[in-house]
């Protein structure tokens, strides 16, 4: 690393004793900090692991006890996934305090209390699913874990989410190294002088990486000289057995869902006797060599434990028992003495996951390599019944199988998995809202899966939002923008742009139409997101009548970043229709951060998360009409081209649990109403563009064209270069596609504009409103969208005016 990568690790004396260095096959960032006291890639006795996190745990406590007015009895601990779960659990365990780590597992009908996103990372988006929701509503000590702490964009963007909800006054940030830079030291600084609270740091040791400018390429030459980590050589396939433990009933595996104090105590008391029905399983094997336990991905705490015990119940145990788990990080493997990640075992990920099921897994340094000495004559594997699947058993690449390749003896335990039970609500909830008294279409083309907030006081400026948005005060669900009333010159673009792009509209939508029809049937029922969504669905439900003589449902529902997807409206639809019937809709889509949110929502409800869209530039979903990034005359007004609805709106003091999220009539807009206008101009396209659509879905149903139809999701991959180059921390503040830049330019406040060099009459609305608010549009080269919209990534009233009129430059 240090000779060929030009990777060095600088700090305190302790640092070199807790990580070491690898390289990432992952082009975000080409270095891995290799903890040796984490158990997560270098197999540790798992009391150097828990230890680590009760000195921590300790120390917190100290810091706590110093301060008159805290108290650590009011702590509440918080780790990351899924590297840092089990060290957050034992900072708990030091600490005595309650327990929760966020997670990318969904559970139907459980409403996330926070989501954020982690930006370096494979698998970015984390939710926050507590079992009691009150969990995080306290105003004690809020103790954030991770690993390592390099720049401090994922604490921020938590303390931010978790902070505009349920603020409290003080946050403690651990890690077992400090590896800020002073930029980065200096923005937590600011952000708890901004936020108005004290926030902590505590850890082992602290230092700094030390890059060259070229260590992405120099990476990826390494990769590619280093080539496939080797397979491990053939051999007999190692004995397997499996052990049922005791596990006492209702006690949670983890914190995935919370873990308490009382937890605590049951999980102690059975320890012991878990601990012998493990030992009896090892020791029925030959000999008295190495054993590892192997906990897997999230679950890290309760196999850490298991392990401890079994090395106390072990003869020589404090010697024999190492502990680590399976991971998703993709690491090159060297086997070299002096290099961390020696061996690897790779493969398919066997958990169901919702959010990346294609990717593969990992488990280092389980395999020996050329050295025998590293050898583990038993290797217990800890999963949950989750995992527990025929992608564990089955097939050459199975995690088991290769685990019997490389030891003497497989052992198999399989926790059960804590479920908690989501709040009951209805079978129907609440009746759904149909036009004339709820929007201006008409009853039979929408019904609204929403809670009439018409009466409600919920606009405030664009500016005061903004601030309060970016300071972490509001959730941008809670309050509307005041809606945007276009000037003459900006509406007859509007109408321009319709004229222009109808039929293209027209065969994005009989595309879609035919497609969906052909995979899933003429029993559709079509779910459009609230509200961009709504004339989309009404457009293909108008194209299914037209062309087919079908009647299908169709209803809008609500989803909010960062919050999923509305769950009494998933309970409506559920009631009265097959899931199975029911597609998403949407009218395009950005970087695809609702793409990801639709199916984290969806993962084992039944419904099928596949998006369906018109243009789809951001190349997420496998059903659209086009991947071109042109204008969708429907992005260019707010409600008046959406039925007079306004976006939706998610508050716990207006909606109740067995409420659909709310939304605003607006009424007094009829005189400036097109919704109808701008449905029939469309639908007046039909029929010449019929035999272009049927061609289209034909091809896209073909089999030799299955790879245009697979998402590579370069747009996100666009996005977080743009987000890098324009230093801006946050991926939600880069708007990329046509649609989304009007949308800030028409809601947000907006900073500057790319536009692709040569685009042309799709981005003169852009343009227009650019002007009027006085927002730069700058020409740029290899931009995969027509546009993207920058909202200002530091914004506050000082620094751009009471307007929103931008002031400041890239180079600023």
């Amino acid at each position: 690393m240090a000779e060929r990568a030009g990777v060095a690790l600088t700090g305190s004396e302790r640092l070199p004793e807790l990580v070491g260095l690898a390289l990432r096959e992952n082009r975000k960032r080409a270095h891995l900090l290799v903890s040796t006291v984490l158990g997560k890639h270098v197999p540790q006795r798992p009391a150097v692991v828990h230890g680590a996190g009760l000195e921590l745990g300790r120390r917190v406590r100290e810091l706590l006890a110093s301060l008159p007015e805290e108290s650590a009895d009011r702590a509440v601990v918080l780790g990351y996934a899924e590297t840092a779960t089990g060290l957050g659990h034992s900072v708990a365990d030091g600490l005595d305090a309650p327990y929760l780590h966020s997670t990318r597992r969904p559970v139907p009908g459980l409403t996330p209390v926070g989501g954020f996103e982690e930006e370096h990372s494979h698998a970015t988006s984390h939710l926050l699913l507590p079992a009691d929701p009150g969990l995080l509503a306290g105003d004690g000590p809020l103790v954030l874990v991770d690993d390592e702490f390099s720049t401090g964009t994922t604490v921020l963007n938590t303390i931010r989410e978790l902070h505009a909800n349920h603020p409290r006054q003080h946050y403690v940030v651990v890690a077992l190294v400090d590896l800020r830079g002073p930029a980065d030291r200096r923005r937590l600084v600011d952000t708890a002088a901004e936020l108005g609270v004290r926030l902590d740091l505590v850890a082992l040791a602290d230092g700094g990486v030390e890059l060259p400018a070229d260590v992405l390429d120099r990476a990826e030459r390494l990769i590619a000289e280093a080539g496939p980590a080797p397979e491990p050589p053939a051999a007999p396939a190692a004995p397997l057995v499996r052990v049922d433990l005791d596990w006492p009933a209702g006690l949670p595996d983890g914190g995935r869902h919370g873990f308490t104090q009382e937890h605590r105590a049951r999980l102690e008391a059975a320890l012991p006797g878990l601990a012998e029905q493990l030992a009896a399983a090892v020791d029925a094997g030959d000999g008295d060599g190495r054993v590892l336990v192997l906990g897997f991905e999230e679950l890290m705490y309760a196999p850490l434990r298991l392990a401890d015990a079994l090395a106390e119940r072990l003869p020589g145990g404090t010697d024999r028992v190492h502990y680590s788990t399976t991971t998703r990080s993709p690491v090159l493997a060297v086997d070299d003495p002096g290099y961390a990640i020696r061996t690897r075992l790779a493969f398919p990920a066997h958990d169901d996951p919702a959010d990346d099921s294609s990717r593969e897994r990992y488990a280092y340094n389980v395999a020996p390599g050329t050295d025998p000495a590293r050898r583990f004559g038993t290797v217990v594997l800890v999963v949950d019944d989750t995992a527990d699947t025929p992608a564990l058993h089955e097939g050459e690449r199975a995690l088991l199988g290769q685990l019997r390749r490389v030891t003497d003896r497989v052992v198999l335990a399989v926790l059960p998995s804590h479920r908690p039970t989501a709040p009951a609500g209805p079978a129907a909830p609440a009746r759904p809202l149909y036009g004339p008294e709820f929007s201006s279409y008409r009853a039979d083309e929408v019904a609204w899966l929403l809670k009439d907030l018409t009466g409600v006081d919920l606009e405030a400026p664009t500016e005061e939002r903004e601030e309060a948005v970016q300071s972490g005060g509001a959730h941008y669900a809670e309050s509307l923008p005041v809606e945007y009333q276009p000037s003459p010159e900006y509406q007859e673009l509007f109408h321009q742009a319709l004229r222009v792009s109808a039929r293209r509209i027209a065969l994005a939508v009989g595309t879609v139409a035919e497609t969906l029809l052909r995979e899933r049937g003429p029993g559709l029922v079509l779910a459009s997101l609230a509200r961009a969504g709504t004339p989309v669905g009404i457009l293909i439900r108008r194209w299914l009548a037209a062309g087919h003589g079908l009647d299908a449902p169709h209803y809008a529902v609500s989803i909010v970043r960062g919050r999923g997807i509305d769950p009494a409206a998933l309970r409506y639809l559920d009631a009265h229709h097959r899931a199975a019937d029911v597609v998403f809709v949407d009218g395009w889509t950005g970087k695809g951060a609702i793409t990801r949110e639709l199916a984290e929502a969806l993962a084992g409800t039944g419904f099928d998360p596949d998006l369906a869209v018109l243009a789809d530039p951001g190349r997420c979903v496998r059903t659209f009409g086009t991947r071109d990034d042109f204008l969708i005359p429907s992005a260019c007004l707010n409600s008046t081209v959406s039925g007079l609805v306004s976006r939706t709106v998610l508050r716990s003091d207006l909606i109740g649990p067995d409420d659909f999220h709310g939304a605003k009539h607006y009424t007094e807009l009829a005189g400036a109403d097109v919704s109808g206008a701008f449905l029939d101009t469309v639908a007046d396209h039909f029929a010449d563009v019929r035999a272009e659509a049927l061609a289209a879905a034909d091809r896209f149903l073909a089999p030799e064209h299955a790879e245009e139809r697979a998402p590579d999701w370069a747009g996100w991959a666009a996005v977080e270069r743009i987000s890098t180059e324009y230093g801006i921390d946050s991926v939600n503040l880069v708007k990329p596609g046509v649609g989304e830049t009007t949308r800030v330019m028409l809601r947000r406040v907006p900073w500057r504009v790319l536009a692709r060099r040569g685009a042309g009459a799709d981005l003169d609305h852009v343009r227009l409103l650019a002007a009027q608010r006085g927002v730069p549009v700058e020409e740029v080269d290899d931009l995969p969208y027509s546009c993207v919209g920058l909202i200002h990534p530091r914004y506050t009233r000082g620094a751009t005016g009471a307007s929103g009129t931008a002031v400041l430059t890239k180079e600023s």
